[in-house]
């Protein structure tokens, strides 16, 4: 009996090492598009950084960042499966569901101070909920930011202005709409494939937050900037079928940090701001600001579209305009 005891023992505690072995090598991929220097490459190391020095000996977070594991729908389509573990959507969850498509409503969220009290009224409620539905699990609510327009054909002042200029979107049908209702010719498009589009001519122009406009180098291959700040997409740190294999307490500490993160991203996205718009203007790109009561005119028809093909959309609406002050 005592035999049996000892026996038994080794092999838990055999057990046991082996476990924890396993784990020690356990590689959670977090997977993004954003270029060298981006807000989503700032954003998604720094978020390793602090993930792993909770998880030392447990798991570790490895971060592929520049579209190195493929564009946003490829990488949607590997959470689904479980072949990666995390990624950092925007616009793309617009097309898993329509309720997302509210953040491609023109001109809806005011500032960053105002985006806090929507991430905590409305974005963890429905919106989780919706992601949920898809099959993934939000885990943080970070940023890709305001958007602006640029192109090589002329200064966008006003929507006319847009008319015929064949102009690059991310994926999700929300953002065709709202250009071709301005009168551009809209496509969409891998953020890695942009730039050779813009060099070559066979697209005129893009939309994008400055950080992800200069990390992309698109400031060298477009002459016209117009701060329009159109619309305002945040970035989800997602993860998908390979969520509930992790240990609780690796999700744990994961969930922990993406929402220690969502303040910190916000301030990082302000900084960029300010010091990216003069790194642009120094690279000769040609400056300007919208028309902006003209866009919000403009803008009725996407909003009409939302409030009637959405289910709950004019509520969703309504209480993010309650929340601007």
């Amino acid at each position: 009996m005592k035999l049996l005891r000892t026996v038994l023992a080794t092999a838990v505690m055999t057990l046991g090492l082996q476990a924890a072995a396993a784990n020690a090598n356990t590689e959670i991929r977090l997977g993004h598009v954003g270029g060298p220097g981006s807000l989503f490459e700032i954003s998604a190391n720094r978020f390793a950084e602090l993930a792993n020095e909770r998880l030392e000996g447990v798991a570790e977070v490895s971060v592929y960042g520049n579209s190195q594991l493929g564009g946003d729908e490829s990488m949607m389509r590997r959470l689904r499966l479980g072949s990666l573990d995390l990624s950092l959507p925007s616009t793309v969850m617009s097309s898993e569901s329509d309720k997302f498509a509210l953040f491609e409503m023109p001109y809806l969220i005011k500032d960053r101070e105002h985006m806090k009290r929507v991430r905590e009224e409305i974005v963890r409620g429905p919106l989780y909920d919706a992601a949920e539905a898809r099959g993934f699990k939000i885990i943080g609510v970070w940023e890709n930011g305001f958007r602006q327009i640029t192109n090589n054909v002329r200064p966008i002042v006003t929507p006319e202005d847009l008319d015929g200029i064949k102009l690059r979107v991310p994926g999700g049908t929300w953002r065709i709409d709202m250009f071709r209702s301005y009168g551009a010719a809209p496509s969409p498009m891998s953020l890695s494939e942009v730039f050779v589009a813009l060099q070559t001519g066979a697209m005129d122009g893009q939309e994008n937050p400055f950080i992800q406009t200069y990390s992309s180098r698109f400031h060298e291959v477009q002459d016209y900037l117009s701060i329009s700040n159109h619309v305002y997409t945040p970035a989800y740190l997602t993860a998908g079928a390979s969520w509930n294999r992790l240990p609780e307490e690796v999700q744990q500490v994961l969930e922990e940090v993406a929402v220690e993160m969502e303040d910190f991203v916000l301030e990082e996205g302000q900084r960029l701001d300010d010091e990216t718009l003069v790194k642009l203007r120094d690279a000769g790109m040609e400056v300007n600001e919208v028309d902006f009561d003209a866009f919000v005119e403009a803008s009725e028809t996407i909003y009409n579209k939302f409030a009637n093909e959405v289910d709950g959309g004019q509520e969703m609406i309504d209480a993010v305009a309650a929340l601007r002050e």
